[in-house]
């Protein structure tokens, strides 16, 4: 079965001026337990005390979901996990060969035994831990140095190789197709009789993430990751709602999530780290089911599939229609039915009127200010 990695306690932290209060850190977590992400990667306890404390605190909550922590390739951040209490440990440490002559000052045999290393002592520190191996920079790094050190860490006790798009590198229909390289590792891996998990973490910095990690999926993935807004390092990393959507009702993925729970979900990682969810985003943004121009709305307001793919209560929303200087009569009534109001003919056309002029100097007009744009215009009829 596919498992959902949410990394916004992570990853998500790495977005510039982004940081999660201990509480709503928890907090968030028990919304995507709820959700029913299958792992929730709480953050690298070595960065700092307190993210240490959160990590503790929401790896004890006896959550359903799997609760993970990051780790360099070290025994330091192996420890500091372990007293964590967590259920995952996610170790990188990337094998490209700019990196280990530039940064390292290692070959690729050296890497891989400290890779291993780790990865042993973790296990024997916990032998049910499961441990995911990272090769940092995956995708354009060596793939004999990446299928060396994937088999060995197997070898070693890892039981997930994940395949780090790390700078947005791959795009859908070229040679550098995630679909084809997830297809190679597996079938390099099972050759030489290993067959770990595979992950894909895709970043967007082309904008392909989410397609990318389709591609994934599509190829054999048993793991993907994506973050709430999709926040991470640079451009982020897939958008959790877009991608849970287009799996379970796209690809009938089999699975135990509840979409109902991904717009109270947003809207509490929007308001508690300062960034606003996009009015255009798919599925969460405010618009993402607003109907604005007349002849959509007249077709919408009969029937709401006319111009939408997607019900919009099955992820906890439901369809409006906005009050500009697009609308027409169809428009107004929509939103007079919701009020309980009965307008005739001439009125509705003042009131449309009073709309589009509001409208023209770039506002909408919300459900309370109609009733305000409808009592004034029932006086003006009057004294007219």
């Amino acid at each position: 079965m596919l498992q959902i990695l949410d990394a916004t306690l992570r990853e998500g932290e790495q977005t510039p001026g982004v940081y999660f209060d201990e509480h709503i850190k928890l907090a968030i977590a028990a919304e995507l337990n709820k959700l029913g992400i299958d792992i929730i990667e709480a953050g690298h306890p070595l960065v700092s005390s307190e993210i240490k404390f959160a990590v503790t605190q929401i790896a004890n909550n006896n959550f359903k979901s799997i609760v993970g922590a990051h780790a360099r390739s070290l025994k330091q951040d192996v420890d500091l996990a372990l007293e964590c209490g967590v259920g995952l440990l996610g170790i990188f440490y990337c094998v490209s060969n700019s990196r280990l002559s530039g940064v390292f000052n290692k070959d690729i045999g050296a890497a891989i035994a400290q890779i291993t290393e780790v990865i042993a002592y973790a296990k024997s520190q916990k032998p049910d831990l499961l441990v995911r191996y990272t090769p940092e920079d995956t995708v354009r790094s060596n793939f004999q140095n990446v299928l060396d050190a994937s088999v060995a860490a197997v070898q070693a006790g890892a039981d997930i190789i994940s395949i780090a798009d790390t700078t947005g590198y791959m795009i859908p229909g070229t040679k550098r197709s995630m679909y084809a390289y997830v297809k190679k590792l597996k079938d390099e891996l099972a050759e030489r009789d290993a067959y770990p998990k595979i992950a894909v973490h895709c970043h967007n910095d082309r904008g392909f993430a989410l397609t990318n990690a389709i591609d994934g999926y599509r190829a054999g993935a048993d793991i993907i990751d994506a973050t709430i807004l999709g926040m991470g390092e640079r451009a982020g990393i897939v958008d959790l709602a877009q991608l849970l959507v287009t799996l379970k009702l796209d690809f009938e993925v089999a699975n135990d999530w509840d979409l109902s729970k991904l717009n109270n979900l947003y809207h509490l990682v929007s308001q508690n780290c300062g960034i606003p969810i996009p009015m255009n985003f798919p599925i969460t943004g405010q618009n993402a089911f607003t109907h604005c121009a007349g002849v959509h709305t007249h077709a919408a307001a009969k029937d709401p599939a006319h111009y939408q793919s997607l019900d919009p209560a099955v992820v906890g929303r439901k369809m409006d229609i906005s009050l500009d200087h697009m609308s027409g009569i169809a428009s107004i009534k929509w939103a007079l039915d919701k009020l309980g109001i009965i307008a005739e003919n001439d009125l509705l056309e003042r009131i449309l009127k009073k709309v589009k002029s509001i409208g023209q100097r770039g506002r909408t007009v919300g459900l309370t200010e109609l009733e305000y744009i409808v009592e004034w215009c029932k006086k003006h009829e009057i004294e007219g």
